[in-house]
């Protein structure tokens, strides 16, 4: 089983892009480390064009976008996530690649090569499910997140800010891509009934305890591994930057909390503005430091999830380690304080 707790406290860990520069967060329980909070995109206006299902549920599908959704869902049930899906190549689909074939005794290329797919289907389950909309999906609440952090200290909670966001995250998808699978489905408009088409990640048996953690500076990954040195998962990470460097060397993990609260500590950030004022950050999917906070010995840092999934290894940070907040639930429920994390280039 897993350690995470009910009460966590971060302050110092948000993801930082060029657009947006916040300053260092400092959460209730554990001092976090150090990322920037973004707001979430909303969905574009523009209808893009269709994903077919049963296209992508077809094995002998291994081209174009249906057949790089199905590559994805795949990697992702296989334990080597590739971040955010979306159907679309990337450097995340690349490390999940990578990580695969190399975890499978494959030839390493980062490309779905025709024994990568032979492997992958195995996993005969279809990559693409119905799921029908419940009035509890639908009741949200959904809430507008201000981009300035003093106006987000204002919010009881900062939830998700629509059903196609909060979906994405339950499903690992990127939110325009679940529109795509679902072209005549307005989600803004979405009655509780209605049967949608979703990327089929779950239904899958815990991981066992890890018995390391290894977060490698170089290609943007965090691995799990057991007692022998197999991989047990990996997932893309976004890890610091040439400011605030990752932390190399091996630390301890003090916690793991659920849902944190955040506090936001302007002296700990050096791109903080000029004015900027403490302040409390309450607890949701789009905190600066998301679902999870894993505390670890070195003062300021952790894993921890984010608000803007498709950041995700493609930014920077303020020198903690990032993953999309499933990624980091599925490490939270697979590490305790036995469980050491070696930072590496």
């Amino acid at each position: 089983m897993g350690m995470v707790a009910a009460f966590p406290q971060p302050d110092h860990c948000m993801p930082r892009l060029n657009a947006l520069a916040l300053a260092l967060l400092i959460p209730l329980l554990p001092a976090a480390g150090l990322a920037t909070a973004q707001t979430p995109a909303a969905m574009p206006a523009a209808t893009p064009p269709a994903l077919d299902a049963a296209t992508a549920n077809n094995v002998a599908t291994v081209d174009g976008p249906s057949g790089l959704l199905r590559l994805q869902v795949l990697l992702d049930r296989a334990r080597f996530s590739p971040g955010q899906i979306d159907g679309q190549p990337g450097s995340n689909q690349q490390r999940a690649l990578r990580g695969y074939q190399a975890a499978h005794g494959l030839p390493v290329t980062g490309e779905p090569d025709a024994a990568t797919w032979q492997a992958l289907n195995a996993d005969q389950t279809a990559v693409v499910a119905d799921y029908t909309l419940t009035a509890e999906d639908l009741a949200g609440p959904f809430v507008q997140i201000p981009k300035d952090i003093a106006k987000q200290a204002g919010l009881k909670s900062l939830g998700y800010t629509s059903l196609a966001e909060a979906l994405g995250e339950r499903f690992h998808v990127y939110p325009q891509t679940l529109q795509q699978l679902n072209p005549g489905v307005d989600f803004a408009q979405a009655k509780a009934g209605t049967v949608i088409k979703v990327t089929n990640i779950g239904g899958l048996p815990p991981l066992p305890k890890a018995a390391k953690v290894v977060v490698d500076k170089s290609d943007s990954t965090l691995s799990l591994l057991d007692a022998q040195g197999k991989v047990l998962a990996q997932f893309p990470v976004t890890s610091g930057s040439q400011h605030d460097p990752l932390p190399l060397g091996e630390w301890k993990i003090l916690g793991a909390y659920r849902d944190p609260t955040f506090h936001y500590n302007p002296k700990l950030f050096w791109d903080a503005k000029k004015g900027d004022k403490k302040a409390t950050i309450a607890a949701g999917p789009n905190n600066p430091v998301g679902r999870v906070w894993i505390d670890l010995s070195k003062e300021h840092y952790g894993l921890h999830g984010t608000a803007e999934p498709r950041s995700v290894g493609k930014s920077q940070s303020h020198g903690c380690v990032r993953l999309t907040n499933w990624d980091v639930l599925i490490v939270a429920d697979a590490v305790d304080t036995s469980v050491p994390v070696l930072f590496q280039e």
